[in-house]
């Protein structure tokens, strides 16, 4: 019997124009010289496979946030860097769309063409379907592999999805089966471990996360609304009273499942926000005027033993003012006890992956994501429409 094929293995693309979107979206210094090309190297086994199965990449992608044309943010240095990666020549286009775009994608054979900076066009964050059409023209078949996208129903995401055949590429795939391990069908115990500051970014991941993980760990800022919620004294500390009654529904939730929910019984606090204030550490209740910018040394030993415990793992967000090296011991000990960590572990989100990368421990993570809010709408429960768009997405 013939074993059904998925993703990109169940694309046809020999002899064909392959319409690929990337998330070439990378950082870059004042001079417009490229400071981190992980996002690039992370698209070539792609593009690699795409060449060698006889397939024309014709690649597109954003970069900022450009109101029109804007020649800071042009890909003209991005189209230099993979051209170098990839040993090969890659042309970058004046447009992405247009007659002479037209004329230089036709044919199945030629150089790797990249599209000039899609968000140069109006209608793209809009998901304006002529505008998706006229990509449409440039290829045979589609190619998701910007995961960092995939979250947004934009022309060049789920637009072209829905006009050509579609598949997921192999970073696009790797990132939905990372996720899928973690929500649908993971080892147990599971443990989630949340930071960051603005609890409302994560109520709603909270809330799924208490149908499925054994363990919560909630770190960061967003702690303090919880603590609050369960009467104890915070001080000046970053809190959401909007939210206390959501936050009492989860507690009251995580009860019911029997999830153990851990907080921070320590803290590293200071008078004010600010990388060169005074600090000291204090267990249980914060005293007025002081604001908690860390967790302490209590916490984060606590929460390095669930980490180690687990054979499940997920981290998005830090434990502290990350930014600040005076309050970063949190998020390092966290970090590093993923790192040892003996199960399956999934990393998401920009400060949780530069902890990871500024550790040296990125090897020793199993799966670390390319994209923040993308992963989280996916801890959220909800299917992306990049993804739910594509014929073959795994």
């Amino acid at each position: 019997m013939q074993t059904q094929k998925h993703g990109l293995d169940a694309l046809d693309i020999s002899s064909k124009r392959v319409l690929v979107r990337v998330d070439f979206n990378v950082p870059q210094d004042a001079a417009g010289a490229i400071t981190d090309d992980t996002r690039i190297r992370a698209a070539l086994p792609t593009i690699q496979e795409i060449l060698k199965r006889g397939g024309r990449p014709i690649l597109m992608s954003h970069l900022g946030r450009p109101k029109g044309v804007d020649p800071k943010l042009s890909l003209e240095p991005i189209a230099a860097r993979l051209s170098l990666l990839l040993g090969a020549p890659v042309t970058r286009l004046a447009a992405s769309t247009g007659a002479q775009v037209e004329a230089a994608c036709a044919g199945a054979s030629g150089p790797i063409v990249m599209l000039e900076n899609v968000r140069f066009n109006a209608g793209e964050t809009k998901g304006d379907g002529a505008l998706a059409a006229s990509y449409a023209k440039l290829g045979d078949v589609f190619v998701n592999d910007a995961f960092g996208t995939s979250h947004r129903d934009e022309s060049s995401v789920s637009g072209v999805a829905r006009l050509l055949p579609s598949a997921a590429g192999r970073l696009l795939e790797a990132e939905i089966k990372a996720f899928q391990r973690v929500l649908e069908k993971p080892e147990r115990p599971l443990v989630a471990i949340l930071g960051g500051a603005k609890i409302s970014d994560k109520l709603a991941v909270i809330d799924n996360l208490l149908d499925r993980v054994d363990c919560l760990l909630i770190g960061g800022g967003m702690a303090y609304t919880f603590l609050k919620a369960q009467g104890e004294k915070i001080g000046t500390s970053l809190c959401d009273d909007t939210h206390l009654d959501t936050v009492r529904e989860a507690l009251d939730k995580a009860r019911k499942r029997k999830v153990e929910i851990c907080l921070p019984s320590d803290h590293v606090i200071a008078e004010k926000f600010a990388a060169d204030a005074p600090s000291k550490t204090v267990v249980g209740f914060i005293p007025d005027g002081w604001m908690a910018l860390d967790i302490g040394p209590q916490t984060r030993s606590l929460f390095a033993n669930r980490i180690r415990s687990a054979k499940t793992l997920v981290w998005n967000g830090p434990m502290g003012v990350f930014e600040m090296p005076a309050f970063r011991a949190g998020t390092e000990a966290v970090g590093r006890a993923v790192a040892e960590c003996p199960g399956y572990t999934v990393v998401g989100g920009g400060d949780s992956v530069a902890a990871v990368e500024l550790l040296g421990i990125a090897d020793r993570i199993r799966h670390i994501s390319t994209g923040g809010g993308a992963s989280l709408e996916l801890l959220e429960g909800k299917l992306l429409p990049g993804i739910a768009a594509l014929k073959y997405p795994v």
